[in-house]
């Protein structure tokens, strides 16, 4: 039998996740509902997904409760960090467990350690997507041996700040560092910007420790990340670039292969 999976985002990154789905997670996997909060983009999807998948029963959700009485094995978040805070407690409660690339929400330490108890109590796990970058077993590998320290900097497009609290105008002509300090400071400020920033972080050695460097450079397309981790017998540094946020919804597609895989990376 089949995992039933709810997509909670009817996004471009919910869009581009289905062109995967279609040709690595059909054997294993269907697709019975997408939630937005607004209806036109979820049913939208939905018709989609009906339409290009095996999956012909997928219905649109725009109230979260809506989400519970499906009992799906999975949700896969592709949101925000404020929307899997809205309802991965609730979803653990009736045992279901979540795909999530807002990773950026268990910086909050009150969170993870509801979430963390939650998920014990009902016995539902939170499978973090690596998004735009990769390396996490290194980290976490590293920072097991002994005390570490790491970096994570980003470099990106004046574009992409539009609408944070960085942006000025002249940031289109000048290269500037707009952010210097920790994951956790980083989150609070680019709520949606440096979710892999934490998860580097929360893989590692912590949001606290983690330092985070962001430059903005004029006509740059896509980022780039650049992760360092260092103790006294390892040094590894992880370089990724993408043009585009394709690699995240990838990484969901990746992390559903891997949950049914009986060889797993």
């Amino acid at each position: 039998m089949k995992d039933k999976i709810i997509l909670f985002g009817a996004g471009k990154l919910a869009e581009i996740f289905i062109q995967g789905f279609k040709q690595y997670l059909e054997d294993q996997y269907e697709i019975i509902a997408v939630y937005s909060r607004r209806k036109e983009p979820a049913e939208k999807l939905a018709a989609n997904i009906i339409r290009e998948t095996r999956s012909k029963h997928c219905k649109a959700l725009t109230e979260i409760h809506e989400i519970y009485p499906l009992k799906p094995d999975y949700i896969l978040e592709m949101a925000s960090p404020s929307a899997l805070k809205e309802f991965a407690i609730k979803a653990f409660e009736h045992r279901i467990s979540i795909v999530t690339l807002s990773i950026g929400a268990l910086a909050d330490k009150e969170f993870y350690k509801r979430v963390n108890q939650a998920g014990k109590e009902h016995g539902a796990k939170l499978h973090i997507a690596s998004g735009a970058i990769g390396g996490l077993d290194v980290l976490q590998t590293v920072s097991l041996m002994e005390p570490s320290k790491g970096s994570f900097h980003t470099q990106k497009g004046p574009n992409s700040l539009k609408n944070t609290k960085v942006f000025t105008a002249d940031l289109l002509q000048h290269e500037k560092t707009v952010f210097s300090g920790n994951a956790l400071e980083a989150i609070q400020l680019f709520p949606t910007k440096v979710n892999v920033a934490v998860a580097a972080s929360i893989a590692s050695i912590g949001p606290d420790s983690m330092e985070v460097k962001i430059d903005s450079t004029p006509n740059y397309i896509g980022d780039r990340h650049t992760i360092k981790i260092q103790n006294e017998e390892v040094s590894a540094s992880i370089d990724v670039y993408s043009k585009t946020a394709s690699i995240a919804a990838w990484s969901v597609v990746r992390t559903l292969i891997n949950l049914q895989a009986t060889i797993v990376f």
